[in-house]
């Protein structure tokens, strides 16, 4: 009986498009930045943004390979290339600046985020049920906070672990590991239900853990490496839910 639910959150419980390309998107963040003393061109912020982010990324992994973790997935915290693009212009910036730009560059690069119908109510009879729910995202904590305020299921989770916060993301089994250490989950009695072969079901087999693969239309392509424990491919949350609260589980 599986006594814990972990889910992916974008493109499993809410639909969500943005685009980070946009020229009104990079013209609007370097009127933003240059209104606070570092003065930047649409260009040169954008190609300022991505340096950085290179670099941020490839001191990361150097440093997990250093410490022995080969295998390591890094994820940056972009809210330090935010602050840094201060930085760059020598232009203090304390952190609650730095996240408040981040919130900003989200705002801008945003056009869609909504909740899946029958989510919100599955979530629900869950808790009702004594199960617990726990989050865990690829995301950055300071656009993803936030959304899960606006979308109302912050509430519903009795963890939640962002992997711009712990500085890894799936499938890395480390991610899952954290999770599972943190809140003393038993990997066999975990449900594992995300939108993405190679993410959510790959770092679920890594640890041992029953997974459910929901297609949406933000999913990549499955390619049949990592087999998931249930699959819906339509998207369809009505049959997610019939699955998750159910009595025909396998481990029921």
């Amino acid at each position: 009986m599986y006594n814990n639910y972990i889910f992916d959150l974008y493109g499993t419980l809410a639909d969500i498009r943005t685009n980070e390309e946009k020229p009104y998107l990079w013209r609007k963040m370097s009127e933003f930045y240059t209104s606070l003393g570092a003065f930047y061109t649409p260009l040169q912020l954008r190609q300022t943004f991505r340096r950085l982010e290179r670099e941020c990324i490839c001191r990361m992994q150097r440093d997990a390979e250093e410490s022995g973790q080969r295998d390591m997935l890094v994820e940056p915290d972009l809210t330090d290339v935010f602050w840094k693009l201060f930085l760059e212009k020598g232009v203090n910036c304390e952190r609650q600046t730095a996240q408040l730009t981040a919130n900003f560059f989200r705002t801008l690069s945003r056009q869609l985020l909504v909740v899946y119908d029958g989510v919100k109510d599955t979530l629900k009879e869950l808790h009702h049920r004594g199960k617990h729910l726990y989050l865990l995202s690829n995301a950055q904590s300071d656009f993803t906070r936030p959304e899960l305020e606006i979308m109302g299921l912050t509430e519903f989770f009795d963890g939640i672990l962002i992997s711009s916060e712990e500085g890894c993301k799936k499938p890395c089994p480390a991610f899952f590991r954290r999770l599972i250490e943190r809140y003393d989950l038993d990997p066999a009695r975990c449900l594992m239900t995300g939108n993405e072969e190679n993410s959510d079901i790959a770092g679920a087999c890594y640890v041992g853990m029953d997974s459910l693969y929901l297609h949406t239309s933000t999913s990549s392509k499955p390619q049949g490496k990592y087999k998931s424990t249930y699959c819906v491919m339509d998207g369809d949350w009505k049959k997610v839910a019939e699955i998750l609260l159910g009595g025909n589980m396998r481990n029921s």
